[in-house]
């Protein structure tokens, strides 16, 4: 009988230890499926604003999507103006790289990424 019992509990232990395992494993899921979603969103605008043909444009345009991106991820509470958003990445601040920048947040803005508070004003979508 303490040997069923021994066995009894060792059982039990495990499928705790398991179910910790499954929660664990569950919100690492939810997080990068998360994370996937983001990416495929970003990855359409970037598609949607580059001609056929424009690798070099499209390499370029990429990192310069993505580094929006990471900053708007950085700072989800953090709103932004497009020259702010210049200034912090180091982008060029003429006015033809400001507007393709703000054409570019608009993209965001009609993906789901980004809100737009206010008039000029762009925050990570919550």
């Amino acid at each position: 009988m303490r040997l069923l019992q021994a066995e009894h509990d060792e059982t039990a232990a495990r499928a705790d230890s398991l179910r910790e395992q499954i929660d664990r494993l569950t919100t690492a899921l939810v997080e990068t499926e998360a994370r996937r979603a983001e990416l495929t969103a970003t990855r359409k605008v970037i598609d949607a604003l580059t001609p056929p043909g424009d690798e070099p444009a499209l390499a370029e345009a990429a990192t310069v999507y993505q580094r929006i991106v990471t900053t708007f991820t950085e700072h989800p509470r953090r709103v932004f103006r497009v020259r702010d958003l210049h200034e912090l990445l180091k982008l060029p601040t003429d006015e033809p790289s400001i507007n393709v920048t703000r054409s570019r947040l608009g993209g965001l803005v009609r993906q789901g990424l980004l809100d737009q508070p206010g008039r000029g004003q762009y925050q990570k979508r919550n």
